[in-house]
């Protein structure tokens, strides 16, 4: 296959730098939407300055997918390029509409763009452009990429800890008694992705259980399938990150471990402090 094809996809993924130009992948940034304005992730403020900002908002920030006109200009120039279409790994359509203004933008540029919901975000987002982009290098057709991609989808994991049920409180997402009962009897709960939604997985006493339950998870899903690698997801929290990717290792010297964020709009909702794992099962 000869065919120029772009690679698209949003800060959910929250890729670094070195992966983006290395693959050349263009980024669309999610917006957080402070009482002032609305600032696009990664480009107007570090996650350092998101955190600090969050800490003192009066008004709690909401979160909102790229401009359709960014992503039509987007598309406009990719064609003027000359590449012949896009594949675009964008975060889950149950929590963003970036997804379905992909397929839209993509009618009103006149340009293929082969839309994916990842049904997930973060670290099966950078695996899926991995992955799909070394196909495409190794001569694979556009479809049967994209096909992968969507097989992918449906065996990607991502369960997470927020700190406290402070942040979902004030995103709307727990009632404020709730939170404070929580919080007080030190309940904490485990978030998994689910088809594309956001459900609460289990509610135990302690962090230390509500790991183990996570832990869990990870270790049914590897006496089924191969699991290479395994990612400790943090928001501005990287020292417990550390420290779980440290017992992971104890438990399964083999496996590889890296400590990675999660998107600030993640952050939003989940709060500073968050940590989970993500992986895919191959």
């Amino acid at each position: 296959m000869n065919k120029k094809v772009a690679w698209i996809t949003d800060t959910a993924a929250l890729l670094e730098q070195s992966f983006i130009e290395k693959h050349n992948i263009h980024v669309l940034p999610l917006n957080i939407v402070f009482e002032e304005g609305a600032f696009k992730e990664t480009i107007d403020m570090t996650h350092d300055e998101f955190y600090d900002k969050l800490r003192t908002a009066k008004v709690h920030p909401k979160t909102s997918q790229p401009p359709i006109g960014e992503m039509v200009q987007l598309y406009k120039d990719l064609k003027a390029q000359g590449y012949e279409c896009a594949i675009a790994v964008h975060t889950s359509s149950e929590l963003s509409g970036t997804y379905n203004s992909s397929q839209t933008a993509s009618k009103m540029a006149n340009f293929k763009v082969y839309s994916i919901d990842s049904k997930i975000g973060s670290y099966p987002m950078v695996k899926m452009l991995e992955v799909g982009k070394s196909m495409v290098e190794a001569g694979h057709d556009v479809a049967e990429v994209v096909n992968h991609i969507e097989n992918m989808t449906l065996n990607s994991e991502l369960s997470f800890i927020p700190s406290s049920l402070t942040q979902l409180h004030k995103s709307g997402r727990v009632s404020g008694t709730k939170a404070f009962l929580s919080n007080l009897l030190n309940i904490k709960v485990v978030i998994s992705f689910d088809n594309g939604k956001v459900v609460m997985k289990a509610k135990v006493r302690a962090d230390k259980r509500a790991k183990n339950y996570v832990m869990d998870l990870l270790r049914n899903d590897m006496k089924k399938a191969e699991i290479p690698e395994v990612a400790v997801i943090n928001c501005n929290n990287i020292k417990d990150a550390k420290t779980w990717r440290e017992e992971i290792l104890q438990e399964f010297p083999k496996l590889k471990v890296i400590v990675i964020p999660l998107s600030a709009c993640v952050g939003v909702h989940a709060g500073e402090g968050t940590t989970g794992l993500s992986w895919v099962k191959y």
